[in-house]
């Protein structure tokens, strides 16, 4: 078994297509519309094992009370990135592209070597070695 996607509303679905699509070495799917419910979507493939994320944006869908991730529901997920140099490559690169760091590359109490970046939207999301 694995996790087949993980799904996220957005309220600028292109935006947010742009940042996962620039920063983590993913490709995008076509724009799935669906006209009469107001729903648009891109899925987002990472690597060779085929994880997706989709990325989905519905006008009247509410907007999240609070720090995202620190609610209930999904709090974060997390790209590996395959070493501690791209991880602070990666970290180094959004922080002069304007992103909000979280927290800064270290290893964590359960052994993980990682940094969390806020994308766009404010979703907390742990890079990984």
């Amino acid at each position: 078994m694995k996790i087949e996607h993980l799904a996220i509303w957005v309220d600028d679905l292109e935006t947010m297509r742009a940042f996962y699509l620039k920063y983590f070495e993913t490709k995008s799917g076509e724009k799935y519309t669906n006209e009469k419910n107001q729903y648009t979507a891109y899925f987002i493939y990472f690597g060779d094992v085929k994880t997706r994320l989709e990325l989905m944006n519905k006008p009247d869908i509410a907007p999240s009370i609070g720090q995202r991730g620190f609610t209930k529901g999904i709090a974060h997920f997390t790209i590996s990135v395959g070493g501690k140099e791209k991880v602070n490559e990666i970290t180094e690169t959004l922080r002069s592209d304007g992103y909000t760091i979280f927290r800064e590359p270290r290893t964590t109490g359960d052994g993980y070597y990682e940094s969390v970046v806020l994308d766009p939207e404010g979703n907390y999301l742990e890079i990984s070695a």
